[in-house]
C-alpha cells in the first residue's frame, strides 16, 4: 500500500491540536473562578463537563467511524470544537462554559478514536510504533506550549503592546476577560482544521480486528470478566490523577503561595506537561530493560512522593514537586493500557473502547477534589489523589498479563531493538 506522509503530518497536527485544546483548563481555572465569582466546588464542574464527554462518546465514535468514514468524522469533530469554542468566546459565562466544554470534549473524543487506525494505514504498519511515539511528542509539545500562549495573551491583550493578532483580539475580548482570547484562538484553529481536512484526500482504512468495537457478543464476554473492569478503573484512576493535579496546580499555587496564575502558575503547568512528555521517552527505554509492573510501581511511588512534597513543602518545593509529579505520571497510561490488553486473549478492539471510556476519570476526580476543597481546603482536598494513585500502585502488584513486555539483556541489544 502506498504510504502518505502528508496524512501522517496532518495526524501529528491533529494530535497537537487535541492536546492544545484539552490541557488548557488548568491554567485558566483561577481566571474563570475570579471572573464568574465561582467557588472551588463549582470550578470542579469545568473539567467534569469536558472529560465526561469521553465516557459518553468513546464507544459510539468507534461505531460511527465505520459507518461514516474517517474524513466525515474528523470534520464533524472539529466543527463541534469550533462551535464550542466560538460559543464560549461570544457569550462568556459559567453555564455556557459547561456546555461549550462538553461540545469540545465530544469533538476531542471522536478525534482520539479516528486517528490511530488512520496513522497505521497512512504511515505503514511497520512504522506504526515509531509514528505513535512521535505523535506523543507532538501531543506533549502542545501541552507545554498552550499555557505559554495563555500567558502571552493575558499579558498582551488590552495592553500597550500591539500586533496583528493582539489588535484583532482587542476588538473581540472584554477588557476584564482577557483569558477569553484563548477561545477565539481555539475557534480559529478548529475552523482552519475543518478547511484543511475538507480538501485532503484520505486513504481507505480497513480496521484490523483489534481496532473494531463490537457492542454485542464481544462486549458481553468482556463485561463478564472482572479483570476488564479492574483495568477500566486503572485508566479511570490515571486520567483522574493527571487531570486532578494539572487542573488544580495554578489555583493551589495562587491560594497558598500567592503565585500569579498568568505567569508562574502557567509556567509550572507547562513544565508539568513538558516533564510528562520527557518521562514518556525515558519510560520507553526502561520498559525495554525492566518488567512493566516494576516500572509502574517505581514511577507511582515517585508520583506520590512528588505530590506530597508539592502539597506540604515550601513554595520552592511546590514549584518543583508539581512538575516532577508530571514526570512520574508519564508511563502510567501506556503501562496500564498494555497490561490490560495483554491480560485478555481476544476482543482487544472492544476492550480498547471500554478502556478509552475510562478517560472520564478526568471528569470525576477533579470534581471530587473541588467539592472537598469547599469543605477542607484545596491542600487537603488534593490528598484525595492518593486514592487513585494507590490503586495504580496496586495494579503493579496484582496484574498477571498473559504476555509480559519484552526486555533486553544488554545495552547493545537495547539500541538494536530501539
Amino acid at each position: 500500500m502506498q504510504r502518505n506522509i502528508f496524512i501522517v503530518v496532518l495526524i501529528f497536527l491533529i494530535f497537537f491540536v487535541i492536546s492544545f485544546l484539552t490541557n488548557i483548563l488548568g491554567p485558566i481555572i483561577p481566571d474563570i473562578v475570579k471572573s464568574f465569582d465561582l467557588s472551588i466546588g463549582l470550578a470542579g464542574f469545568l473539567p467534569f463537563a469536558f472529560f465526561v464527554a469521553y465516557g459518553v462518546m468513546s464507544i459510539p465514535a468507534g461505531l460511527m467511524v465505520e459507518k461514516f468514514g474517517e474524513k466525515v468524522m474528523l470534520i464533524g469533530a472539529f466543527l463541534l470544537a469550533f462551535g464550542g469554542a466560538l460559543l464560549f468566546a461570544l457569550i462568556p459565562g459559567f453555564a455556557i462554559a459547561l456546555f461549550s466544554l462538553f461540545l469540545i470534549g465530544i469533538g476531542m473524543a471522536i478525534l482520539q478514536v479516528v486517528i490511530n487506525p488512520l496513522l497505521r494505514v497512512s504511515g505503514g504498519e511497520e512504522k506504526f510504533a515509531f509514528y505513535s511515539v512521535l505523535a506523543q511528542l507532538f501531543f506533549g509539545a502542545a501541552s507545554f506550549l498552550s499555557p505559554l500562549l495563555y500567558s502571552y495573551l493575558v499579558l498582551n491583550v488590552h495592553s500597550d503592546n500591539s500586533g496583528f493578532l493582539i489588535d484583532i483580539l482587542n476588538g473581540l475580548v472584554p477588557e476584564n476577560l482577557k483569558w477569553v482570547s484563548l477561545y477565539w484562538v481555539f475557534a480559529a484553529i478548529a475552523l482552519a482544521m475543518v478547511v484543511v481536512i475538507a480538501v485532503v484526500k484520505f486513504p481507505k482504512v480497513e480496521l484490523l480486528e483489534d481496532e473494531r468495537i463490537d457492542v454485542g457478543k464481544s462486549f458481553g464476554e468482556l463485561a463478564a470478566n472482572k479483570l476488564v473492569w479492574l483495568f477500566f478503573l486503572g485508566i479511570f484512576a490515571y486520567v483522574g490523577t493527571e487531570q486532578g493535579i494539572a487542573n488544580w496546580i495554578s489555583q493551589f499555587l495562587q491560594t497558598y503561595h500567592e503565585v500569579d496564575p498568568a505567569t508562574t502558575g502557567a509556567s509550572v503547568i507547562s513544565y508539568f506537561w513538558g516533564l510528562l512528555t520527557i518521562g514518556c521517552f525515558l519510560g520507553l527505554i526502561l520498559l525495554k530493560i525492566f518488567d512493566s509492573r516494576k516500572v509502574l510501581i517505581f514511577f507511582t511511588c515517585g508520583g506520590i512522593a512528588s505530590l506530597l512534597m508539592a502539597l506540604f513543602g515550601s513554595k520552592g518545593m511546590a514549584l518543583i514537586g508539581f512538575p516532577m509529579a508530571g514526570f512520574f505520571a508519564s508511563v502510567m497510561y501506556s503501562v496500564i493500557f498494555s497490561l490490560a490488553l495483554n491480560s485478555v486473549p481476544r476482543h482487544h478492539g472492544t476492550f480498547s473502547g471500554i478502556l478509552c471510556a475510562g478517560i472520564a476519570g478526568g471528569a470525576v476526580v477533579p470534581l471530587i477534589v473541588g467539592g472537598l476543597g469547599e469543605l477542607v481546603g484545596l491542600r487537603f482536598a488534593m490528598l484525595f489523589l492518593l486514592i487513585p494513585l494507590g490503586y495504580i500502585l496496586s495494579i503493579g502488584m496484582w496484574a498477571k498479563p498473559l504476555v509480559n513486555n519484552e526486555t533486553v539483556s544488554s545495552v547493545k541489544e537495547l539500541f538494536k531493538l530501539g
